[in-house]
């Protein structure tokens, strides 16, 4: 009964979210692309031109936003799940931190990469702390996975939690990038503990 309770209020509120009704209305697959949008029109990351990789990307509103909004981009997304085909873009089924999945990402380039995008957590276990820890381990690997494979000017953006790992991967970027930003997008809910951390220009 609870259960069936939870998922009618989580109904109602996606009912009610103007960002689900938008992505509706324009085609996009979830409300997370707003997100993107909102971090990039303050940040200016991508532009026109760009190598970028979306680590987590299913089910691929980041990656639809890049290949609809920016010109000659090369787009790898990669993710657990498969991901509905979108163009312009090279997808990958598989777990980033699988020596061969980066082989394959680092081939397709052929070359350091411009931005890293990523809006990875795990799936919710209902305990707030665990969930946290977890999904700071995404966060730290994939900023592990940027500072060797992005450009002097690259650029790194994760979701990270307020948590347990907050403060560890805050030093990490400020450690490898010579910007550090932690920046919570209007897009995201408000009763959300997620961030986004946005670092520029590798040291």
């Amino acid at each position: 009964m609870k259960k069936n309770k939870i998922s009618k209020n989580w109904i109602n509120k996606q009912k009610r979210d103007i960002y689900v009704r938008k992505s509706k209305i324009e085609g996009y697959r979830s409300r997370a692309v707003y997100k993107l949008q909102e971090i990039n029109d303050k940040f200016k990351i991508i532009k026109n031109g760009m190598s970028i990789v979306d680590l987590g990307a299913a089910p691929g509103s980041w990656s639809q936003f890049v290949s609809r909004s920016f010109k000659n981009t090369k787009i790898v997304s990669i993710d657990l799940k498969e991901i509905e085909e979108i163009e312009n873009t090279f997808q990958i089924k598989g777990d980033f931190n699988d020596e061969l999945q980066q082989k394959k990402i680092i081939d397709y380039f052929g070359n350091k990469i411009d931005v890293v995008l990523s809006d990875m957590a795990v799936n919710t276990t209902g305990n707030k702390n665990v969930d946290s820890l977890v999904t700071g381990e995404l966060s730290i690997e994939a900023l592990n996975f940027s500072v060797n494979t992005l450009k002097k000017k690259g650029s790194f953006v994760s979701k990270i939690f307020m948590g347990s790992s907050f403060n560890e991967i805050v030093e990490i970027a400020k450690k490898n990038f010579k910007e550090a930003h932690i920046f919570k997008p209007p897009a995201s809910r408000k009763d959300s503990k997620e961030n986004f951390i946005i670092c520029r220009n590798l040291r």
